[in-house]
């Protein structure tokens, strides 16, 4: 009896050694990021009219302008001060202040922006900054716990902690003002608390890198109630480099349009494939017609990455930069193929574009 009860004894505690080993301790990734997340903080004008009554009469007075002040944050992606944020945090903005975790405040730059990514380039000059390195966003698991670090509500150097709800999310929440790219939406989607404030700030994972950049949460309020949305670190450290080097980023197409399959769409199309991207439209001199790609095809991956929507097609693609080259596999007439598709710009070309 004494044997049987010192066994059980000991399977108790091995059992819950194995489960404090399935933990995971946030403390030390907390220490080595939080220093690279700042506070951001805009200001610009705005001209309103200014009205007054006179024996009841309104008189238009002119115009009067008003200071108005925005909040976000943002993370640092290299020692010398470039910093990762959202486009929405600071675009418009006529002046850009930058605090560090260590309480200093200094102005930042714009060096570039992209409405389609929602993302933006800024840089401060500092040098020895703590900054967050890129993690691979292709590896990123469907229950992995994560880290947000960002500043709620003004609230510096706060972290939450969840993980990974989804992948591939498409919310249609990117605006694109000029209306001349579509938005690339594929957000990583977690359960981690996120609220105003947090726009810009940092996703990371168990090994202290960065694997997204916060950019929304759903809700109907504007305050947190479940999930929040980060653009993915692969998408976002190819449009960072691009806005460092050229201030623009290098978009690459493969010129075509397309829809998701369904089992009902593909009865309706008459295509035995029920999954995957069916090319419905081509441009005549784009990269997939070059390749000698067909409408009617169904694309099944991209660079050895399996697509079933738009959003990760466009993800995929987000990567590359005209002139690259990318496998495509795809299903045509039951028979599988590939090509090797050379990317081409906006302008059916490989030239660098810049503003």
């Amino acid at each position: 009896m004494r044997n049987r009860i010192l066994f059980v004894a000991l399977l108790m505690a091995f059992t819950q050694v194995s489960c404090a080993q399935k933990q995971t301790d946030f403390t030390e990734v907390a220490s080595q990021t939080i220093d690279g997340v700042v506070h951001i903080k805009t200001e610009m004008t705005k001209l309103t009219p200014l009205y007054q009554s006179f024996f009841g009469m309104i008189i238009n007075q002119g115009l009067q302008r008003q200071t108005y002040s925005a909040y976000g944050s943002g993370v640092i992606i290299s020692a010398d001060g470039y910093i990762l944020t959202n486009n929405h945090v600071v675009q418009d903005a006529e002046r850009i202040t930058v605090s560090l975790n260590d309480r200093r405040e200094l102005p930042a730059r714009l060096v570039g922006h992209d409405p389609a990514t929602d993302l933006a380039l800024i840089k401060i000059e500092a040098s020895g900054l703590t900054y967050i390195e890129f993690g691979n966003s292709d590896r990123v698991r469907i229950g992995e716990p994560v880290l947000a670090i960002g500043n709620p509500f003004n609230l510096t150097s706060t972290v939450t902690a969840g993980i990974i709800s989804a992948k591939a999310r498409n919310m249609n929440i990117i605006e694109n003002p000029g209306g001349l790219e579509s938005p690339i939406e594929s957000f990583l989607q977690t359960d981690a608390a996120v609220n105003s404030g947090n726009s810009g700030g940092a996703l990371v994972n168990a090994d202290a890198k960065l694997i997204g950049i916060i950019t929304a949460i759903a809700s109907g309020t504007g305050n947190y109630i479940g999930y929040s949305f980060a653009i993915p670190s692969n998408l976002a450290l190819k449009v960072a480099g691009d806005l460092r080097k050229y201030g623009y980023v290098q978009r690459a197409y493969l010129g075509v349009n397309v829809l998701e399959l369904t089992p009902r769409l593909a009865k309706e199309l008459g295509t035995a494939q029920t999954s995957g991207l069916y090319i419905a439209k081509m441009a005549q001199a784009g990269a997939a017609a070059n390749a000698g790609m067909q409408v009617g095809d169904v694309i099944t991956e991209i660079d050895n990455h399996k697509v079933a929507t738009f959003a990760e097609m466009m993800e995929e693609l987000g990567r590359f930069s005209p002139g690259e080259e990318v496998k495509v596999r795809f299903v045509r007439g039951g028979a599988s193929g590939s090509v090797a598709a050379t990317l081409l710009n906006s302008m059916g070309t490989t030239a660098i574009i810049r503003k």
